[in-house]
């Protein structure tokens, strides 16, 4: 009984019902259409790069910083793959130079806050504009097609009935949940986003906990814009316009607080599956595209103000 009601008062509990919620309305009124295996095969698609994302979310917003730059940094990563690609370089070394890139510029996001102490929303905000004009300036704002065959079931091909993109999302979201609570670097984060001088005062690096973060957000942001590439058989720089947003919902509606030191990474994972099945059930009810922006909106402000009523109390 005892352990029923510490799972009640757990924030993640919250969304686990909101989403199961949502599922059953959409499985009654859209029986035909949504809870097929192939439509949640698609749904699974779709949130695993938001999921993937929301581990290096998760982990700055528990540190009370935030990473806008995600979006772009994916564009980025997926648009140096595909060239290096395209040049007749191998495939694992262009993805091991995606990746790279994509740590880098949490790397510099990291140096940034802790170097020059630029606030996490102005750091990230710049490299958000820095990321995206690279990719322009890179590609001439064309996409690179005629990728190699081989490089494509990263994005497409199967291990038995489930997709690669949803066994890299669980790879990232069980390392990541297992690095954020049993490991001394996943308690430093809490306690930094918790109460920074505490954490000093206790002995934890806070420099080097904060640029590890984001090194680690940047180089997730890679892994997804090389899932993206391989997933749509070419690389696009305008991808991952305004996923951040996405990506920010998903960790707030599982439960992770703005003002730092809570959140969970199966959190995370819930919040990225309930966008993934509202999008979707917006989409088979015909919702218009103009609608569908305003009751994401919606159900990103209702998160964020719940967040603040919810912290306040």
């Amino acid at each position: 009984m005892r352990y029923l009601s510490s799972l009640l008062q757990r924030r993640e509990t919250a969304a686990f019902i909101a989403l199961f919620l949502l599922f059953i309305v959409l499985s009654i009124v859209k029986r035909e259409s949504f809870p097929t295996g192939e439509n949640l095969g698609i749904v699974a698609r779709q949130f695993s790069m938001i999921a993937t994302m929301g581990v290096g979310m998760t982990m700055a917003i528990v540190l009370a910083g935030i990473d806008l730059s995600v979006g772009s940094v994916l564009a980025l990563a997926g648009c140096i793959t595909a060239l290096l690609l395209k040049q007749g370089i191998s495939i694992p070394l262009a993805i091991l130079a995606g990746l790279l890139c994509g740590a880098f510029c949490g790397f510099i996001n990291g140096i940034a806050v802790v170097g020059v102490r630029m606030p996490p929303f102005i750091a990230t905000l710049g490299m958000m504009s820095i990321a995206r004009g690279l990719t322009y300036v890179i590609t001439g704002g064309w996409p690179i097609t005629e990728l190699p065959k081989p490089f494509f079931f990263l994005g497409q091909g199967m291990v038995g009935p489930i997709p690669m993109p949803v066994l890299v999302m669980l790879f990232c979201i069980i390392i990541g949940h297992i690095v954020m609570n049993n490991t001394t670097f996943g308690r430093s984060v809490y306690a930094i986003g918790g109460n920074e001088q505490a954490a000093f005062l206790s002995g934890i690096n806070i420099n080097r906990t904060k640029v590890i973060v984001y090194t680690i957000s940047g180089l997730l942001s890679g892994l997804a814009g090389i899932v993206l590439t391989s997933r749509l058989s070419s690389a696009q720089p305008n991808s991952g316009l305004g996923i951040e947003l996405d990506v920010i919902a998903a960790v707030i509606i599982g439960g992770a607080s703005f003002a730092g030191g809570e959140g969970t990474i199966i959190g995370t994972f819930i919040g990225a599956a309930f966008m993934g099945i509202l999008r979707n059930g917006l989409v088979l009810l015909n919702v218009s595209a103009y609608w569908q922006q305003v009751v994401i909106g919606a159900v990103i402000m209702g998160a964020v103000a719940i967040d603040f009523l919810r912290t306040r109390r």
